[in-house]
């Protein structure tokens, strides 16, 4: 009785079967990470349904007052959730380029989608994948840039370095430090969009 998302193998793809993905969605929502796994087959996999925008065309429609608060509550959440997939060892594998799998719904809630490359065997780098995009190296982080202000490249580099050395809380809470996001809270405005 309700819409869901549905995922469709395509007959050239260079897989056999969905439940790779289904199993890296369904590790993900054991940290409420990503729309619910509802069931998979070979060539079909069914999820909760997420409405809303993509995060670089969300972004790029906020004006006004309140709007550097907007943006860094949602990249905190974005950040949380990279953190809690790195805590996992579940590695999504496209968060350097996430222009298509960050959604942001009616009530501001970032959902990280798309779990079709991720690994729970290669080495994680969900903070430090992400932080690039958001950050340093993408036509977004030029976006985001102007909503928040300017943020120190070198030391958000040489905070990522440390954590990609020593993945703790710590070094997780010194990169939110250098990118303005520590002092935000995490509820979602339901009103703002």
């Amino acid at each position: 009785d309700k819409m869901v998302a549905m995922k469709i193998r395509r007959v050239d793809a260079d897989r056999t079967r969905m439940q790779h993905e289904a199993e890296m969605l369904k590790k993900a929502n054991t940290m409420n990470i990503g729309p619910k796994l509802l069931d998979v087959s070979d060539n079909f996999l069914i999820m909760e349904f997420i409405e809303g925008v993509l995060l670089p065309e969300w972004v790029k429609t906020l004006r006004g007052r309140g709007t550097k608060s907007r943006v860094q509550r949602v990249l905190r959440v974005v950040l949380e959730q990279s953190w809690s997939l790195d805590e996992l060892g579940l590695d999504h594998g496209e968060l350097s380029r996430a222009p298509k799998h960050i959604i942001i719904d009616a009530n501001e809630k970032p959902w990280i989608v798309d779990f079709e490359t991720a690994s729970a065997n290669r080495k994680v780098s969900n903070v430090t994948s992400i932080c690039q995009y958001l950050f340093v190296g993408s036509q977004i982080a030029k976006t985001i840039q102007k909503k928040l202000g300017k943020i120190d490249r070198t030391k958000l580099i040489r905070s990522l370095r440390d954590y990609k050395q020593k993945r703790t809380r710590e070094n997780f809470e010194k990169i939110q430090k250098v990118c303005t996001l520590h002092n935000v809270r995490r509820e979602f405005n339901k009103s703002s969009v």
